[in-house]
């Protein structure tokens, strides 16, 4: 028996209401570029229209202009989607309410989740979104899942509860001198501006 191995997600696909709505929501609130529309080949009543959340990959929703939009919350029963979270920079996170609260669109306000920061608010048919900030850059040649697993083995060594930034910190000096060769003897932390 063998995996199916997956090398990243190559598309989300969402049940969205009208094609203006989907639009407005995607490319006009979240800034999603729209690249491509066609109708749904397994439902020729409905469209099929593509955006690019940022990294080149896509995000699909099925329109119907039957659709109205509903605010009330996507279910969460098991095997349900809780929510989306998308990668924004820092520049942007520190946007983010001031720009939903000019929209009107009800928010969380920023949470502190330890390695990230996270907003959360509803699209027009009521699936959580969330906006999520890392508080680190993984070093070159290293992913964000890198740093994460590296941190996740240093809070469980220490007995945190989560992780902080001291052990993303800790995590990515591990993986720096993992990767990265050095012509010192010896590489540990020093003080150069001790005295004697």
């Amino acid at each position: 028996m063998r995996k199916l191995q997956s090398q990243g997600v190559h598309h989300i696909t969402l049940t969205g209401a009208d094609r203006q709505t989907t639009i407005d929501f995607w490319e006009g609130v979240l800034g999603m570029p729209f690249v491509f529309d066609q109708p749904n080949l397994d439902n020729p009543k409905e469209g099929h229209l593509y955006f690019d959340p940022g990294d080149g990959r896509l995000i699909t929703i099925f329109t119907n202009e039957d659709r109205a939009p509903v605010h009330s919350r996507t279910p969460t029963d098991p095997g349900c989607v809780h929510h989306l979270a998308f990668n924004v920079s820092k520049a942007t996170f520190s946007q983010a309410v001031a720009r939903l609260d000019e929209r009107g669109i009800t928010h969380s306000g920023p949470k502190d989740r330890g390695f990230m920061d996270s907003i959360y608010f509803k699209d027009p048919l009521g699936l959580l979104i969330e906006l999520a900030c890392y508080r680190f850059e993984p070093p070159a040649g290293c992913t964000h899942a890198d740093v994460m697993i590296e941190a996740h083995r240093i809070r469980v060594a220490t007995g945190d509860y989560n992780i902080q930034e001291v052990h993303l910190a800790d995590a990515i000096e591990r993986l720096v001198a993992r990767r990265q060769q050095t012509l010192s003897e010896e590489r540990g932390a020093k003080d150069p501006y001790g005295k004697g």
